[in-house]
């Protein structure tokens, strides 16, 4: 008896932690019997995970979703799915807003679960239900880890625990057999990640676990990298780093988001910890090991920010370097407390902001990145076009960092290889160099 079949395409959208979500969906599809498409023309179900974070996202969101219902019209897609972030938050107006979309569903692991059946059901598909596994849309070596969905900051102006809650820690085991099925599968390079990384295992544990935790992953034979991303201040302490730096497989590299560094911004923003033990931590991690990669992020633009707490911020970014700054103007965000404070900024003046921001950064970005120049470092080969290799180091994150840019010459490399190579040049985010 010849079994049905039925293809699917999905766009995920947003951050890495709405990734994993996709792949997730993707391996329960897979395992009641859909095939995984890369071209939209060639699905019979269309999914796009959507984010719901900022306007831009969501503006983003909903391009994508008018996109992938062109294939209804002029595809073989059956059946639009939108779920993620947007369609949690939105619900109803989206169903109002988007008649294209057949399902509408939103972040829960139930409602992913529920939707895989739906679709099964509708496409008459009995495969194994339950028994896939995520199934990853990063290249094969690398993979993010997720260790907790939703957050209990509760920052004034985040919409995350509006859209997923509070924080819910997967617990320990799970995660350590989740990291040795992907070791297992090829993936030597992993990303750790969650809404509030350092806080890990608190609601599960009583207390942070975040070190336990990356201790035990370090003892996976087959994992040759672990990067942390996604920690909070005031929780990021000197056990953990004195962790990071003893661990081998521990890359020296942790994203600390800062947002502000004014005590009467921090305040506003409901950001839990002080300019104080920013900076202690900061120049702790200097001490600890020199060669310490800090990324951050900050926010200009915030509800009564002035012109001295912004000249404040830029003074910091001036005297405690960071190799790497995200900056962001200030969304103003439905449901959250800041979206109705007093002292909105025009978006003009949060545009000046960040240009003067984002200049400064370019400086010291450069400036860090020349002090690399004569080094050498130990790369993933991330990407190969025609003759040249893009890799990454300890020094570059997936995804969010530049590039070590090298010449393939007759070399026998491949994408996920590990090599050594001399840092020759430096640019503003990549760096150029050559296989020793």
């Amino acid at each position: 008896m010849e079994r049905n079949t039925a293809s699917v395409g999905l766009v995920s959208l947003g951050c890495s932690k709405n990734r994993v979500d996709s792949e997730r969906l993707l391996g329960m599809l897979v395992s009641y019997g859909f095939t995984v498409v890369n071209e939209p023309s060639r699905a019979d179900v269309l999914i796009v995970n959507t984010c719901g974070f900022i306007d831009s996202a969501k503006e983003d969101s909903i391009v994508n979703v008018l996109e992938m219902a062109q294939y209804k019209r002029d595809g073989r897609c059956k059946c639009l799915v939108v779920t993620g972030c947007l369609s949690q938050r939105y619900p109803d107006e989206l169903r109002a807003e988007l008649p294209e979309v057949d399902v509408f569903t939103g972040v829960s692991a139930a409602g992913y679960d529920e939707l895989a059946k739906k679709l099964a059901r509708m496409f008459d598909l009995n495969g194994n239900a339950g028994c896939g596994g995520r199934l990853l849309t990063t290249p094969p070596f690398r993979a993010y880890l997720r260790i907790a969905d939703g957050c209990d900051n509760c920052c004034t102006y985040c919409a995350i625990p509006l859209i997923r809650g509070g924080r819910k820690s997967v617990p320990m085991e799970r995660l350590l057999d989740e990291a040795r099925s992907l070791a297992d599968g090829g993936v030597t390079e992993l990303t750790v990640i969650a809404q509030d990384t350092t806080s890990y295992g608190m609601d599960l544990y009583g207390k942070p676990m975040i070190c336990e935790l990356l201790k035990a992953l370090a003892r996976i034979e087959k994992l040759k990298w672990i990067r942390l991303l996604y920690t909070y201040p005031n929780t990021v302490d000197e056990a953990l780093i004195d962790t990071i730096v003893s661990e081998e497989k521990l890359l020296n590299y942790i994203d600390m988001p800062i947002q502000h560094i004014d005590s009467d911004m921090l305040k506003r923003m409901n950001r839990h910890g002080t300019r104080e033990h920013i900076e202690h931590i900061v120049e702790y991690i200097r001490r600890a090991a020199p060669d310490f990669i800090l990324r951050t992020t900050a926010i200009v633009g915030f509800p009564g920010e002035t012109e001295a707490q912004f000249a404040e911020l830029l003074e910091f970014f001036k005297r405690h370097n960071f190799d790497r700054l995200g900056a962001f103007t200030y969304s103003q965000e439905d449901g959250t407390p800041a979206a109705e404070y007093e002292g909105q900024v025009c978006d003009e003046e949060k545009r000046r902001r960040y240009d003067a921001l984002y200049t400064m950064q370019q400086e010291i970005s450069m400036r860090r990145n020349a002090a690399r120049v004569g080094g050498t470092e130990r790369v993933l080969v991330e990407l190969i076009t025609d003759d040249t290799l893009y890799c990454r180091s300890y020094a570059e994150a997936p995804e969010i960092d530049g590039f070590i840019i090298v010449e393939r010459g007759d070399r026998d490399v491949k994408e996920g290889d590990y090599m050594d190579v001399r840092l020759t040049a430096a640019r503003e985010y990549d760096m150029i160099g050559v296989p020793i």
